[in-house]
């Protein structure tokens, strides 16, 4: 397995940015309703195995010190191998480089597994934020990244 970094307009990224979508509006009833598209500001990160793109994940920065958390999918077939924890923790890493003090997210109140995630990696809840805000099934994590020893 390995974990590299892929520009915003790679067709491996655009396939598993709309079976994410896909997905969520699967898991949503089609209650959000909103079609995303991968942006050019977004940094990439996919996991790679047998040579095919299996997840990815992005940051995208919201200020000078805050980056948030994009995308993050997981193909079905490769879930609970612990490869969603390996590509959060590379995210945290790329964010971090990118002078990143903090890294926020928004997800679903119907994702519990993906809560399940993010609180067990130490991120907390907070307010919900930005366009989220008219949405009632978005919750949102904050987590302050330790500087690497």
């Amino acid at each position: 397995m390995l974990i590299e970094s892929r520009p915003a307009t790679d067709p491996e990224i655009d396939a598993l940015v709309t079976a994410q979508q896909r997905e969520l509006r699967e898991a949503d009833g089609g209650l959000d309703g909103q079609a995303t598209v991968t942006h050019d500001d977004i940094r990439y990160l996919v996991v790679v195995a047998g040579g095919r793109a299996i997840a990815c994940g992005g940051i995208q920065a919201l200020d000078d010190g805050t980056g948030e958390l994009k995308r993050m999918y997981v193909r079905p077939a490769y879930r609970g191998r612990g490869i969603a924890r390996q590509l959060l923790a590379a995210l945290e890493e790329l964010a971090f480089r990118q002078g990143h003090a903090v890294v926020c997210l928004e997800t679903g109140t119907y994702l519990p597994a993906a809560i399940g995630l993010y609180t067990s990696c130490g991120y907390e809840p907070i307010p919900v934020y930005g366009e989220y805000v008219s949405n009632p099934y978005s919750v949102c994590f904050a987590k302050r990244l330790r500087v690497p020893a």
